[in-house]
């Protein structure tokens, strides 16, 4: 067995990583299993590891993570995946791999590669209660998505907390969310356009400085905000056809077309083309002057946003 486990969705990597090796140790013993990490060991390390046997089983399981930050382990691997013995199960750990590199490409053919990406934001509230359920205790649905907006959407800090929540009180509800849980800054752009359109600016300027304690740059925040004017454009002259057909038509998620589609019907075009024609105005002054960027761009949530029709 060779296989190469990648993705940005470290809980479920580890996840499944831990389900092979409990499989494992329970056939051969956990003596029979190998860690390495290709960033701290010699290339030899990793080559004497595959190429010899175990002494305390007749079967063993290498685990290395980071291989392609060994650049030996990188040049030989061909070789030694078609060489490696029946008797060694191999595991490939990668957070990241380039699918342009010969290294990936070998990696597809010669092992079972699994890439384990985060799970559709729209699901994660129904894993949240299966994970509550697993362990013991129970959340609704409304709470797990209150959970999820209030400490963002990473599996691995879903299950910390649920932990901590479940220890607590098996039946989580948003009280002991709120008593056990921080809130993190979750907000995102679109959010931060619907408070300026709405003419909220305490909320847009708390939303903008909430990006900026998350390391947005401005020039960021300019690129996501004309993305945004742009969905909302495309959605307000696209007369009557429904955001299914919008989205066919022009290859934007269907669930950025639906989220966005009841904001952009309560704006006016002449709005948006004036914001999106400002905002283009401001980048290139941005890039060419010594304006203050933050500044430039609260100005702009405050003052130079489409209002409401």
């Amino acid at each position: 067995m060779v296989i190469t486990l990648t993705g940005e969705n470290d809980y479920l990597r580890q996840t499944e990583l831990n389900r092979l090796l409990s499989a494992f140790a329970e056939k051969h013993g956990a003596m029979a299993i190998e860690r390495l990490d290709g960033e701290e060991v010699q290339f030899q390390v990793i080559y004497d590891s595959l190429t010899g046997l175990s002494l305390l089983s007749d079967n063993k399981m290498v685990v290395i993570h980071n291989p392609s930050a060994n650049a030996e382990f990188v040049n030989h691997a061909e070789s030694l995946l078609n060489n490696l013995s029946k008797s060694i199960d191999l595991v490939l750990i990668e957070k990241k791999l380039d699918k342009r590199s010969v290294f990936y490409k070998l990696l597809k053919k010669s092992t079972e590669l699994k890439e384990i990406t985060n799970p559709d934001i729209q699901a994660l509230p129904q894993w949240v209660c299966a994970e509550a359920n697993q362990r013991g205790g129970s959340i609704q649905q409304n709470d797990a998505r209150y959970l999820i907006e209030r400490i963002g959407p990473n599996q691995q800090r879903l299950s910390t907390e649920l932990d901590k929540l479940l220890l607590y009180n098996p039946l989580i509800n948003r009280l002991s969310i709120e008593l056990l849980t921080e809130r993190e800054p979750q907000s995102t752009i679109f959010e931060l356009l619907e408070s300026a359109f709405a003419g909220n600016t305490k909320q847009a300027l708390k939303i903008y400085h909430e990006q900026r304690q998350l390391k947005v740059e401005p020039q960021q925040i300019i690129a996501m905000l004309a993305w945004q004017l742009h969905v909302l454009a495309v959605i307000r002259t696209a007369d009557d056809r429904s955001p299914e057909q919008i989205a066919a038509d022009t290859g934007i998620n269907p669930y950025v077309i639906r989220k966005s589609n009841a904001t952009a019907r309560r704006l006016t075009i002449s709005g948006l083309k004036k914001s999106i024609k400002i905002l283009s105005d401001l980048d290139v002054r941005l890039k060419s002057t010594g304006i203050d960027a933050d500044e430039a761009l609260q100005l702009f949530l405050l003052k130079d946003c489409p209002s409401f029709a």
